[in-house]
Formats: structure tokens, sequence, C-alpha cells
């Protein structure tokens, strides 16, 4: 028997509960369930998550709902506030690609550009076939490994490497693929990317993230850099993960830290479908997963079906339910972002690891919840695992 995601039976049930008319005109796409429905659908969620605590954020049109869930730390009895801290993980790729968007679009780079024209003096960037270019390292497609490798021991959580561990490193490496042919998720390749950037702009990186995203946006909680007062509020899981720092080192990836406060803005403007605008430029599909060789480390939320410039796309560009999405994860943190324009609607969690694992895929799971509150169908389950059955070994008998 197949299993069942709750938030698909609650979508049935939210249904249910709407008025006959009201129910036609929602499986007809006219019209959609309040968004107070959220609430239960998010309570559900973390219920399953088996979270420490978890924030929720969703922007439906004009509306918008914040709610926190659980507890900012084991045993604090603290719920999550609009004010509650976060790591925002792999988030952070989705910020290096809006300031990447900029930047092509005042003429300071092009995505063909090759990654060496930004290199350090004497350093030498691989090749295979052809050179690695900034939209290969914006898609995962550069050939480039996940990680460097491991932090030293003690090491506070994205802080490694730094961009001199980084740049020593690369020259020694042999691609995995030739550039644009593969897909394979890769951090380090978005450090190098935002070291990139700061090479052609001739400004750190982290400054130029706050003058070309962050101050426009006035999303001042939104951070490398955390304050004494960020680092009391900073939520912790079942699991000390250490230190809460300064995490400029990994700027490009997964550093930044944020609120619901920020996220709330951070959502309205990635809703924005104004031709020319860089939220929605960097959304857009640049590759198709079926015309590469493999795709690896890109279906966390589900099977993708387009690659954006850090952002990954689900179920075809013409769907109603169609998703663009990013997941994140470390230091005892789970992150997630999905927008559906169809409806203007999109949702934000974080969430803290607890002492029990999660019945649900989280990601997956919170796709359900955003199309319910769209008013559309869930996206369909994933298949089944197969089962490979192996011929039974006979026992031998001992000497």
């Amino acid at each position: 028997m197949r299993h069942v995601p709750v938030l698909h039976i609650l979508f049935v049930l939210l249904l249910a509960l709407l008025p006959g008319v009201a129910r036609a005109q929602v499986q007809a796409g006219a019209s959609l369930p309040d968004l107070v429905a959220v609430d239960a659908l998010g309570s559900d969620l973390f219920l399953q998550s088996g979270s420490t605590g978890m924030v929720l954020v969703v922007v439906r049109g004009n509306q918008v709902f914040v709610r926190g869930y659980g507890e900012t730390a084991p045993g604090s009895n603290q719920v999550p506030t609009q004010d509650s801290v976060f790591r925002l993980c792999s988030l952070t790729k989705i910020f290096t690609t809006d300031v990447l968007t900029k930047l092509v679009a005042d003429g300071t780079v092009r995505l063909d550009d090759p990654l060496q024209r930004y290199a350090p003096a004497r350093s030498v960037v691989p090749k295979r076939v052809r050179a690695i270019t900034l939209a290969d390292l914006a898609t995962h497609t550069s050939g480039l490994p996940r990680e460097l490798g491991n932090a030293p021991r003690g090491t506070p959580h994205f802080t490694f490497p730094d961009a001199h561990t980084r740049w020593r490193w690369l020259p020694k490496q042999r691609l995995r693929s030739t550039p644009g042919t593969a897909a394979l998720y890769s951090n380090v390749a978005f450090d190098l990317l935002s070291d990139a950037l700061e090479s052609a702009a001739h400004k750190q990186y982290a400054a130029l993230l706050a003058e070309r995203t962050l101050n426009p946006l006035h999303m001042p909680n939104t951070t490398l850099f955390p304050t004494a007062e960020q680092c009391t509020l900073l939520m912790t899981g079942s699991h000390n993960e250490g230190l809460c720092t300064s995490t400029e080192e990994t700027a490009g990836s997964s550093g930044l830290y944020s609120n619901a406060t920020d996220m709330l803005v951070w959502l309205k403007y990635l809703l924005q479908r104004d031709p020319g605008t860089a939220g929605e430029d960097a959304q857009k599909v640049v590759l198709d997963p079926a015309k590469l060789v493999s795709v690896q480390g890109l279906d966390h939320a589900g099977d993708p079906t387009g690659v954006g410039l850090g952002w990954i796309h689900l179920l075809p560009l013409d769907s109603p339910s169609h998703l663009v999405e990013k997941t994140g994860g470390g230091a005892g943190f789970s992150t997630y972002i999905a927008i559906n324009h169809a409806r203007r609607t999109a949702i934000f969690l974080a969430r803290t690891d607890g002492a029990e694992e999660s019945k649900v895929n989280v990601f997956r799971a919170a796709n359900d919840l955003l199309l319910a509150v769209s008013g559309l169908p869930p996206l369909p389950p994933p298949p089944p695992k197969k089962v490979v059955k192996r011929a039974r070994r006979r026992r031998r008998p001992h000497p």
C-alpha cells in the first residue's frame, strides 16, 4: 500500500470543509482557501517533522502569515517569533545569484564569463574540454565536487573554507565532468562564484551583497556578521551546533543568518514578476535537466524539471502547480523557499532538529502546504523505491 503524505490528506479535508460553491471554485481555480488554514497545516507539518522549533512564513498576494511553532531551544518554553534568528544555510545561494543577475544587468559581468577571468593572480582554473563559466557555477554544472573537504575539528559552522584555501585547492582539481553537461550540487562552486563577483566589482563581497540586495530591500536582520543580540536570539535544536559567529568565509554558499521579518520582505520581492527584475531573472529556467548527462543532489524537494540560477523548478512551466524552489540545511537547521507564481503564493520555513527523526520529507510536505493554500492539487508523490530482491544465500556448515 502506497503511503499518502499527511498534507495530501489535509488538502482533501480542507476542500471538504469548504462550502459546496467555494469548493467548486477552488477546484476550478477561481477562488482560494482562507489563509487561516495555514495554521492547521503548519501545526501538522511541525508535529510530523520532529523539530524542536519551526518558523513559517507564507505570502499570498497581499496576504501574509507568520507563525512560530515549538521552542526556540529545547526546554526554553519560548515559541519562536518573527525576531527569532536562524541560519539560512544554502538559501544563501539565491542571494548570491540575485547579486549575479544585477551585475549581469549593469554589464559588470556576463554569465558566459570564464571563472579564470576573475581568479587571483597566478591561480589557474582547471578545464575539461572548455572553461568553467559563471553560469556553470550558478547551475551546479561546473564539474566541481560538492565540498572542498572536511573542516578541521572544532571549526564553527560555515566558516570553512576561506578564499585563500579554496583558491589554493582549485588548480589541483580534475573536473568530474565537462562544464555545462552534468549537474552535481556544489557548495564550493558558489563560494567561488561570490569570489568572482567580488573581483569583478572590486568590492568586498559582503559589502556588495549589502549594497545591491540587502540594503535596497531593507533587510537589516539578514547578515554574515551577527551581533551579540542576534546570537542570543539564534534558535537551537537538540544538538549543540557550535558558535554563532561571522560566516563571511562562506558568503556565497551558506553563511547568511536572518529572521522571519526579513524573510517576509524577501518572499514579496521574489514574487515580483516585473520583466527584467533580478529576482525574476535568477528564477528563469536556463537548463533542462533532461538534456544533461546526469543530475545529482537537486531532487530533495522533488524531481527537477528545470534549473535556474541557484533555483530548481518542479513540474512543467505550464502546470498551475508549477513551483520554483530552493532547499537548505546544516548546523542543525533545515530551510526552504518555494514559489507558485500562478497564485502569487510563496512559503519560507526554517526548522531546527529535534530528538526524534522527521516522519516526512519536510521540503515535499512544505510543497503540499503551499499548494493547498493556493487552492491547487499537490505534487504527485514520488514513485516507490524499487526493491531489489537478492538470491538467498545458503549457509555453509562450520568446519
